[in-house]
């Protein structure tokens, strides 16, 4: 080899050397960005309830941390998935140095902020995914660099502000999805650029303006929902030109025009027409009839016209609605659309009620019995004339039935005693007649009934009254009822509302009534009651309103009636009562109560211009011997008043040191099943944080006056024998209790689903840390050490010595077990679920008896309780203090090396005193230094 050919095989060695040092050099310093990045993102995340970011910690490589995912050929971070982690924090701009990132997915989590604009810097970028968390701000303009994005998810969050016009240069999205935010301005008409976009969706924001004609140009689009906003105009010609379209959804706007003939043509796959609550006019299109793939089809509340067209083609049709339109012409053809509708096996929802104008009349088909599968029947505001029609007891699927606001004469069917599934029925306002039938009584789960203004005469079957399930109200006034209020109405303890007035009934008011201790409403009025108005209303102490008026009522108005502090209207008028009026409470207040027609009442304020009541000689002879008796012992009375007053401030001084300030008002506002909904993302299991015999728990962002908060969401499983009672039972504890180791109710729902099932839940302030049970037998990376184990016991005795000596009335938990203390930001302990707490009068000498079998927990119940002994406070003692066994031993009761005649309790009886650090948890034994580093790694 010469001199020249081997200076050149040495220069081709060296420079390839050198090349490979550079790319190593490259893929040294990527690999050093992202991890750098990454941990600037875990610095970021302040809450991490499932201690994923534990697990971000250098004992292995970042690619192989939960949630990342890298590219084989350069290990660079392509994928951050942190979806559903329940994380708190802000999103790190350092996250914009990932850039060879290609999803970054952070759904369903608690990020708060603004988006950082170095989201920009991600040019792979193809899925930004940040739905359901509480970001604010404007939408970045800086993410139209990502010019390879595919997916943009920003619905749920708080954004404002348009849409950047800089997302112009987005041409490849094919999903954009920005529900539930605060943003404004028009829909842009660039994005009918955006040719391979399939999903376009901006429900419940503040747009407005007409919708884009480029629209039209979107050959590929298949869904399209903009519900719930400002937009108005007409839509435009092309945007009937989408022949892809599969959902069409534009409720709660102002749209308006005609609707195509041909629109069934047009969109040939159209699964879903969903336009109510806007401005369309003209005929119902004919060519619906035979869009076989139709699901479901809302046109309610919008201003139709004409006759409606046959449906028997549309077998997978499932809801249905055509409300409050000018729909009908007269005639008694009118109501063949609904003999049609017996092909749609799966209708579920039907509803085509109407308010005044409409001209659908005709009697009500039988064949809408065929619709088995329906759950709702709406039918409310018509003309319709006839009987109600037997096969209406075929819809056992049944859960709302409306027939109110009609024509319709005849008897009820006793046929609706099949509809066991039935939770709302109206008939009011019609001229229906005979008596209720006693069928109607197996409807256990009806929550309202309203059959007022029509011509039902009889008596009032008794199994009405004992349907416990009526709890939104019964309705009965304005027919020709006789006899009295049976006893039975006091099973009726959760009901909101009863109206038995304008009828002709008789009798006394039953003390039962006084049982019924949710009533906000009570009429009465216009019957042939009579007596006394007896003392266990004292008991209704959350009434509203009270109408006894035109009656035969006779003795003295109860005084307690001026101590209900919610009533707005007492109507006591044309009855013979006597004696002197109360001037206190709602008797200061003349607009609230009326008194009219009752020649012999006296006193009160001058302003009800009744006369002075008389003192006679018998009265005055009793005064005097009264004020003597007074006078004698009125030393010893000052005695005592002064003994008692200084053990009150004894009290007062105790109770403030453990107690926090009651509220004034022991009730709290409830909060709407839709409330709900939206905080829990559809109650999601992605939100779902525990689940009990009664109940399941989810996380939630419920949006108040003030600002978004964080809350935990409690709602009854009402088809487990027991749920209902445990609800009731828990209310009544969290109404009448404060305490700073009490878990602190926020709200309440009892209401309606949309489906119209019963719905209950309460709403609890959001526990950071999770459950005692979760400490001990689940995070057991770092655990709790002597001192806060020995802070949380300290608690749990506070609050238990708060509810059995110190709220008033004595309270049994019942239930005292980890799972059931929730632990704040500082490992504060508060004691939670009173679904089986119980109340005890102090002098009563036996507690109750559980309705709901053995109280308590296996494992943590006292074993008395097995053997049938009465709940007391000495159970929850036991209960107690098997938690502490557990604390400090890490060991379940329910542990299996428990079994025969050891337990628990026998296990650390035998080790004491000699072996105690052997049964002892031995996270306890951790050294100083073990936590620390423990700690480290789970920041």
């Amino acid at each position: 080899m010469n001199e020249m050919s081997f200076l050149n095989t040495i220069s081709s060695i060296v420079l390839s050397c050198i090349f490979l040092f550079f790319i190593l050099s490259l893929g040294s310093s990527g690999d050093e960005t992202d991890h750098l990045a990454l941990l600037s993102v875990k610095k970021h995340i302040t809450s991490y309830p499932y201690q994923i970011m534990s697990l971000w910690n250098d004992s292995i490589h970042f690619c192989n941390w939960t949630g990342i995912i890298c590219g084989l050929r350069h290990r660079r971070v392509v994928t951050l998935d942190l979806h559903s982690c329940g994380f708190s924090g802000s999103i790190s701009p350092a996250v914009g140095n990932l850039t060879f990132l290609t999803e970054l997915l952070l759904e369903n989590n608690s990020f708060t902020g603004n988006v950082p604009q170095e989201v920009g810097r991600l040019s792979r970028l193809r899925r930004l995914h940040l739905t359901n968390n509480s970001l604010s701000g404007d939408i970045p303009s800086n993410i139209s660099q990502c010019s390879n994005l595919v997916e943009l998810y920003l619905d749920a969050n708080s954004f404002i502000g348009i849409i950047p016009n800089e997302f112009v240069s987005l041409t490849k999205l094919q999903h954009i999805i920005l529900n539930f935010n605060e943003l404004t301005g028009e829909i842009p008409k660039f994005i009918g650029n955006f040719t391979s976009l399939a999903i376009l969706s901006g429900w419940e924001n503040h747009f407005q303006g007409s919708i884009p004609d480029t629209l039209g140009q979107l050959s590929n689009l298949s869904y399209f929902s903009f519900s719930m906003n400002n937009l108005s105009g007409i839509l435009p010609p092309s945007f009937f030109n989408i022949s892809s379209l599969k959902t069409i959804s534009l409720h709660g706007n102002q749209i308006g025009g005609n609707l195509p003939l041909d629109i069934a043509q047009r969109f040939l796959g159209l699964k879903v027409l969903n336009v109510p609550n806007n401005k369309f006019s003209g005929p119902i299109p004919l060519s619906l009839s035979n869009a076989t793939n139709l699901e479901y089809l809302a046109l309610n509340s919008n201003a139709f016209i004409g006759s409606v067209p046959s449906f028997s083609r549309l077998q997978r049709l499932w809801g249905f609605a055509i409300n409050l339109n000018q729909l009908g012409n007269g005639k008694l053809d009118n109501l063949d659309f609904v003999s049609s509708l017996a092909n749609c096996t799966d209708l579920r929802w039907l509803g085509f009620a109407h308010i005044g104008g409409n001209l659908i009349s005709g009697t009500i088909p039988c064949e809408i019995g065929q619709l088995v599968n329906i759950g709702r029947l709406i039918l409310h505001s018509n003309q319709f004339t006839g009987r109600i029609p037997d096969s209406i007891g075929n819809l056992r699927n049944l859960r709302v039935l409306s027939f109110r606001d009609n024509l319709l004469s005849g008897s009820i069917p006793s046929s609706l005693g099949n509809l066991t599934q039935l939770s709302a029925l109206f008939l009011d306002s019609n001229a229906i007649e005979g008596t209720i039938p006693s069928r109607l009584s197996k409807c256990k789960g009806l929550q309202v009934l309203v059959l007022s203004r029509n011509n039902l005469s009889g008596y009032i079957p008794k199994g009405i009254f004992g349907l416990s399930s009526l709890t939104l109200g019964l309705e009965l006034s304005d027919n020709r009822f006789v006899g009295s209020l049976p006893t039975d109405v006091g099973s009726l303890q959760n009901m909101v509302s009863l109206d038995v007035s304008n009828n002709m009934m008789s009798g006394i008011i039953p003390a039962s009534l006084g049982s019924c201790t949710s009533l906000v409403e009570l009429f009465m009025a216009g019957n042939h009651f009579q007596g006394e108005i007896p003392t266990s209303i004292r008991s209704l102490r959350g009434l509203e309103v009270l109408d006894l008026s035109h009656n035969n009522f006779t003795g003295r108005i109860p005084e307690y009636l001026g101590d209900f502090m919610f009533l707005n209207t007492l109507n006591l008028s044309l009855n013979g009562f006597e004696g002197k009026l109360p001037e206190e409470g709602a008797f200061k207040n003349v607009s609230t109560v009326s008194i009219y027609g009752n020649a012999k009442l006296c006193g009160g304020l001058p302003e009800f211009q009744l006369p002075k009541c008389s003192l006679g000689t018998s009265s005055r002879k009793k005064q005097i011997r009264l004020s003597f008796l007074i006078t004698i012992p009125i030393i010893s009375v000052l005695f005592v008043l002064i003994v008692v007053a200084a053990c009150f401030v004894c009290i007062l001084k105790r109770k403030k040191a453990s107690t926090e300030s009651s509220s004034k008002d022991g009730n709290f506002q409830q909060v709407s099943y839709q409330s709900l909904h939206e905080a829990t993302n559809g109650f999601s299991s992605a939100n779902l944080i525990g689940s009990g015999k009664f109940s399941y728990v989810y996380k939630a962002i419920l949006h108040t006056k003030n600002e978004p908060q964080v809350v935990a969401v409690k709602v009854l499983k009402l088809t487990v024998h027991g749920a209902n009672r445990s609800f009731i039972a828990e209310c009544e504890a969290l109404r009448s209790i404060r305490h700073r180791n009490l878990v602190k109710v926020v709200t309440c729902c009892s209401s309606l689903d949309f489906q119209g099932n019963e719905f209950k839940a309460l709403v609890y302030s959001y526990m950071v840390n999770g459950s005692l049970e979760d400490w001990l037998h689940q995070n057991r990376v770092v655990g709790l050490n002597l001192l806060q184990r020995l802070n949380i016991v300290i608690d749990l005795a506070g609050s238990l010595d708060y509810i059995h000596h110190q709220c008033g009335s004595l309270m049994i938990h019942s239930d005292i077990k980890p799972s059931n203390v929730l632990l704040d930001t500082d490992l504060v302990a508060h004691l939670s679920d009173f679904g089986l707490a119980r109340f005890v009068h102090p002098d009563s000498s036996t507690t109750l008896t559980s309705s709901l079998g053995i109280k308590g927990t296996i494992g943590y119940v006292a074993p008395e309780y097995g053997m049938g002994s009465k709940v007391s406070t000495y159970g929850d003692v036991y209960s107690f203090g098997i938690l502490i066994l557990e604390l400090f031993t890490g060991n379940r009761p329910t542990n299996e090396m428990f079994s025969n005649s050891l337990s628990l309790h026998s296990f650390v009886k035998m080790a004491i005193p000699d072996q105690v650090m052997e049964i002892t948890d031995p996270v306890l034994f951790k050294t100083r230094q073990e936590e620390d580093m423990a700690r480290i790694e789970t920041v």
